[in-house]
């Protein structure tokens, strides 16, 4: 079995579409720092020979509509990914044929980057994790929003969701890091 280190990564992009900027929770500038990190990281792959995954979900009802014109990459994403698989479920692996894609690429190790950390970049680290892959999350590429407790009424930070979704993944369904950090890890990177 190889090593973490020695794994072939791809990198994974989730929901980065134009549907999140239609959401009434979407304000320009905010997605700014999340933007530039996940742009390093995509560059810094992409010069590695890393794979790049695009994942975007196709919901029933508003932007999220396959027919809405909207489940297409933000402007600033860089297109061209290695593949592209549309989702309907929070995680990218039940209805998408990433799983096969990914085991004929010999790929054993995901970088989880996207929109939105605690819900469909959760969800897939985890999903990934039981699936035998070893997960590199990549928490300042990913985005998430501000969110009302229904039972408190408490509104809980985006830096308060992404710190809980670090401490319930760490060292249980993923290995938390920053762009820097991911990509020195990358094989051909050492």
């Amino acid at each position: 079995m190889s090593s973490v280190s020695t794994l072939k990564p791809a990198l994974i992009i989730i929901d980065v579409q134009q549907s999140f900027a239609q959401m009434p929770f979407w304000s320009q500038g905010i997605h700014a720092p999340f933007e530039s990190a996940l742009l390093r990281l995509e560059a810094g792959c992409r010069a590695a020979g890393v794979p790049v995954v695009h994942i975007f979900h196709v919901g029933l009802a508003g932007p999220f509509r396959e027919d809405s014109g909207f489940v297409k990459p933000l402007p600033w994403l860089p297109g061209n990914p290695d593949v592209r698989f549309d989702k309907h479920t929070h995680n990218a692996f039940t209805d998408t044929g990433l799983d096969l894609w990914l085991r004929r690429q010999g790929v054993g190790k995901l970088i989880i980057s996207g929109i939105r950390t605690e819900q469909c970049c959760e969800t897939t680290a985890r999903v990934g994790s039981d699936l035998g892959y070893a997960v590199d999350f990549v928490s300042e590429a990913t985005l998430t929003f501000p969110m009302s407790h229904a039972g408190s009424g408490r509104t809980f930070s985006a830096e308060e969701i992404t710190t809980r979704t670090e401490l319930v993944l760490q060292d249980r369904f993923a290995r938390i890091v920053d762009v820097t950090t991911c990509l020195a890890g990358l094989p051909s990177a050492q």
